[in-house]
């Protein structure tokens, strides 16, 4: 990064968080303003709701104390203690009710027997669980109706005649028409749910039913327990469209939490408001952005820009152009500095053809010796194939013809192998970039085993050449080609490390991403210190040979992404491990595929 953009961030960096600082702590203010208004709001809606509770609850207070005094209440009780014709009150409690103007009456003897009930005639003789022995004060509670159940205020009075007592249980329902008498500011609405009932529904909330039900459920449950509780939901995808919910506990006779009001409140006023605290904070960022640029650019264009030409001409040299040159405006620590860049280039620049002609002959030395090393490795399976004709002229014509033809084939495959050889370095004049496709590992070691087992058994001095294939090994994207050559060469190296013969063991094993290709003799091993150098071009623990063969198969298992490692002790043998990916990278599949 040069001066002129580090300058540039800088500045544009100052500007920014300037902005940001400034959008930050107005949003913050904002924020904490509007909760402090939609608090103070929400607590002047939920006084109200008690204001209006407690009037409801004067009004059923008096109604039933009317009730406890009117004549044909008392002549009921009368009735009811004396075993009288209590079927003749049935449809009383309705026209009681509609005169004190009650939602809910119910007429219950002493005994718990309903004589008449306003909200559901038809519980006529049902007793109830418990009847009440004493005045109670109206409280809220659930009331059984014949379509289900509501929110109701609900008191009940003891009507006392001689020795005989009736219950009035009487009260007014809590609906959505008594939440309409609350006077609510513009973005606020209020429900009542039912906690009582079950799961949440429609039938159990009182009201207009809010826009998002499945959102208030976690509410309702902290709710449930007794704590004022609040949350911010979306009613609607419109960004703006967000309530603030509060659920406040409503405690029925009992102290149990049967209802929960909720306040909700529109955030838009608020959202709206950030919205345009960022367009404001944008805004001014962008013209600071601006300004900051053109200082930036003005700064830079009197430093940077002698140092800026100086890079350019090195890049110019790094992709290839020798010849560049900077052009030298003053005699300053700049302009020193460009001249001795000029000098520089021109040398290198009367260097460059030597250096070329140095390369291309090592090159070439280097080409040589690789394809001299790959021309070996078939050259051993068609000896032995010859040698085995040699050796079967003497048989039968029917046994000649049956290994004549199996050897006619081995040197068709093996010539077929060694003009791949030559036709790739023909092409690249480099070692042979892998062709990737899916192949076998274990049918890899399967064609390894049937060239080389035989004959390796007939040896003066026997080998005997074993496999241990994980059926799990599966596929790889991989050169077979190249892999069957570094495999068939890790056995002929072991087969020279095992003088007095010995076992050659071809193993795989299953990883998650890779699959490990092992090849163990039980031959003379080698030190620590050969083993570090094993891989070294040139180098070589045998008398014959050009220490090439290791390094071409560690170049190989390179260009497959892997890697090839050597395990040895002295007298115990050695183990070679092959690693390779089971998936070749993107990008090595979009070079082979180019090619």
């Amino acid at each position: 990064m040069n001066f002129r953009q580090r300058l540039l961030i800088a500045m544009a960096l100052m500007v920014t968080a300037a902005a940001g600082a400034v959008a930050w702590f107005t949003a913050v203010r904002a924020r904490a303003a509007f909760e402090q208004v939609d608090h103070q709001r929400t607590a002047a809606i939920v006084g109200q709701f008690r204001e209006e509770f407690t009037v409801r609850q004067s009004a059923v207070s008096e109604a039933l104390e009317r009730l406890a005094a009117n004549e044909a209440v008392q002549h009921i009780a009368f009735e009811s203690a004396h075993a009288g014709e209590t079927s003749l009150y049935v449809r009383e409690a309705r026209t009681l009710a509609r005169e004190q103007q009650l939602d809910y009456l119910d007429l219950v003897s002493g005994d718990g027997t309903i004589l008449s009930s306003s909200e559901w005639p038809a519980h006529f003789s049902y007793k109830l669980p418990q009847a009440a022995a004493a005045h109670g004060a109206p409280a809220l509670d659930r009331v059984e109706i014949a379509e289900g159940s509501e929110l109701g205020l609900v008191a009940s009075r003891a009507v006392t005649v001689q020795d005989g007592v009736l219950y009035l249980y009487g009260g007014k329902r809590l609906d959505a028409a008594f939440l309409k008498e609350l006077s609510l500011p513009a973005g606020a609405r209020v429900w009542m749910v039912q906690l009582s009932s079950g799961a949440l529904t429609q039938d159990s909330i009182v009201g207009d039913a809010p826009p998002a039900i499945d959102l208030l459920r976690p509410l309702l449950a902290e709710a449930a327990t007794g704590k004022e509780s609040s949350a911010t939901i979306a009613a609607s995808p419109d960004p703006l469209d967000r309530m603030t919910v509060q659920a406040i506990p409503l405690r029925d006779e009992q102290g149990a939490v049967s209802a929960a009001l909720l306040v909700e409140t529109s955030r838009r006023p608020l959202l709206e408001l950030e919205r345009q605290i960022k367009a404001v904070a944008l805004a001014t960022a962008g013209t600071g952005l601006l300004l900051s640029i053109l200082l930036a650019l003005w700064i830079s264009g009197r430093f940077s820009r002698p140092v800026e030409q100086l890079a350019s001409a090195s890049r110019e040299i790094a992709e290839g152009n020798w010849n560049a040159q900077v052009e030298i405006h003053s005699d300053d620590e700049f302009g020193e500095l460009g001249r001795t860049f000029n000098l520089m280039t021109a040398q290198l620049a009367a260097q460059r053809d030597k250096l070329v002609q140095t390369e291309r002959v090592a090159a070439w030395r280097e080409l040589a010796r690789r394809l001299a090393h790959e021309l070996k490795n078939p050259l051993f399976p068609l000896q032995i194939t010859v040698e085995n004709l040699m050796r079967a002229r003497a048989l039968p014509a029917q046994e000649f013809d049956e290994i004549f033809d199996e050897s006619t084939s081995t040197l068709l495959e093996e010539l077929g192998h060694l003009k791949t050889i030559i036709g790739r370095f023909s092409d690249f004049s480099r070692m042979p970039k892998p062709q990737v496709q899916s192949m076998s590992v274990n049918a890899l070691l399967q064609r390894v085993l049937a060239l080389h087992a035989a004959q390796l058994a007939e040896a003066p001095t026997p080998v005997r050449l074993e496999t241990q294939l994980d059926a799990a090994a599966g596929e790889i994207e991989a050169d077979e080609e190249l892999l069957y050559r570094v495999v068939s060469n890790l056995v002929l190296n072991a087969v020279d490390a095992m003088p007095e013969g010995g076992t050659i063991t071809m193993a795989t094993h299953a990883e998650a991403e890779e699959v490990v290709i092992e090849v163990r003799d039980t031959g003379v091993g080698m030190t620590p210190e050969e083993s570090a150098r094993l891989f070294t071009p040139y180098y070589t623990t045998k008398q014959h040979g050009t220490g090439l063969g290791l390094a071409i198969a560690q170049s190989v298992v390179s260009d497959h992404h892997g890697t090839i490692t050597v395990d040895s002790q002295p007298g115990r043998g050695s183990a070679f491990l092959l690693r390779l990916q089971r998936r070749q990278p993107q990008s090595a599949l979009r070079v082979e595929t180019s090619r």
